[in-house]
């Protein structure tokens, strides 16, 4: 039985869950305790499970970062909320050195089951040092797994399935996602944590996305369908693993591709998607997978400017109109 949930009332249901589960998970960052978390993740937790297990911290990411990499080295199962992905530049040192890594170069003996929740994305009018997408750096560190979840129901299972992992695994939540609503079934079995969903059929064009532009991705397909253009659009759900059967599936059915991104056009995520894709599927494209994404500047204060500097509903519209033209072998057959 599913219920209309908020994506941050659904983060807080899996974290009430496993909590209640299981007496090693603890949650510690910024305000997660008395004041309930900056976005509300940790409401309530403070009353329910004490300051034990819901610890207020400094203002210090890498100190109490590495805390929880302590933590998870002997036994428990630590959730790291860092504020804002903007200052998990300062915990990076003991994510990339400590969690990333100590399993390899303990050849197994130590395991990592670490949680780190952030925060992300260009909300609103936030400015350049509070309006950063740090998923290309991620991607970057072997060790690492990355789940960025679009809805209240995935938010829900792959922080569930993140806290009983075995792996350190960050959980990109995008902050304009956690005031929207939508179904969540607190008892439905969740699928693989890090296999992409089809959120839309279709036939003409395959759109593949992540996080918050997967959403908007969804709303510029029933734009297009008002064309005819039937656009098949991808949640990716994961940025490491990337699930690449789903997306050369969708490609070999349609034969164009979109890859859509917030973050900046260079060395990002669709970068990696659509060079990948162009060596796997090389002979099902109709023509080269194209890339819609951030500009390569920092984010302007400026309401406005800050729009135009990331994909828009009409950007994507127009872009897979674009690709949607016919050929000119196309024309001939």
């Amino acid at each position: 039985m599913s219920q209309e949930l908020l994506y941050w009332q659904a983060l807080n249901r899996a974290m009430d869950h496993e909590m209640a589960a299981d007496e090693s998970v603890f949650t510690l960052g910024e305000d997660v305790g008395l004041y309930g978390g900056s976005y509300r993740v940790t409401e309530g937790l403070y009353a329910k499970y004490g300051e034990w297990r819901v610890r207020d911290t400094p203002i210090s990411e890498n100190s109490f970062t590495g805390l929880g990499v302590g933590a998870a080295l002997v036994g428990a199962r630590p959730v790291v909320e860092i504020m804002t992905v903007n200052f998990m530049l300062l915990a990076l040192d003991s994510i990339i050195n400590g969690a990333a890594k100590i399993p390899f170069m303990s050849g197994g003996q130590f395991k990592m089951p670490l949680v780190v929740r952030v925060p992300g994305g260009i909300a609103r009018q936030l400015a350049a040092q509070h309006a950063q997408r740090l998923e290309h750096t991620l991607m970057n560190v072997p060790g690492l797994r990355i789940a960025v979840p679009s809805t209240p129901q995935d938010a829900y299972w792959q922080l569930r399935q993140a806290v009983v992992s075995d792996d350190p695994i960050i959980l990109l939540e995008h902050e304009l996602l956690y005031f929207t609503k939508g179904p969540v079934d607190l008892t439905a079995e969740a699928p693989p944590m890090h296999r992409a969903a089809v959120r839309r059929e279709g036939r003409d064009v395959s759109i593949v996305s992540y996080s918050r532009h997967a959403v908007l991705a969804l709303e510029a397909a029933d734009e297009l369908a008002k064309e005819g253009i039937e656009a098949e659009v991808i949640d990716l759900r994961s940025l490491k693993p990337i699930d690449w059967d789903a997306c050369a599936a969708s490609l070999e059915k349609t034969h164009r591709m979109l890859v859509v991104e917030e973050d900046c056009r260079f060395a990002g995520a669709g970068a990696e998607i659509t060079a990948t894709l162009m060596e796997r599927c090389f002979y099902s494209l109709d023509v080269p997978i194209q890339r819609l994404a951030g500009l390569d500047i920092p984010t302007p204060y400026n309401g406005a400017l800050e729009a135009a500097t990331i994909p828009q509903i009409p950007d994507i519209v127009a872009a897979t109109r674009e690709l949607c033209q016919p050929t000119s072998e196309t024309k001939a057959a």
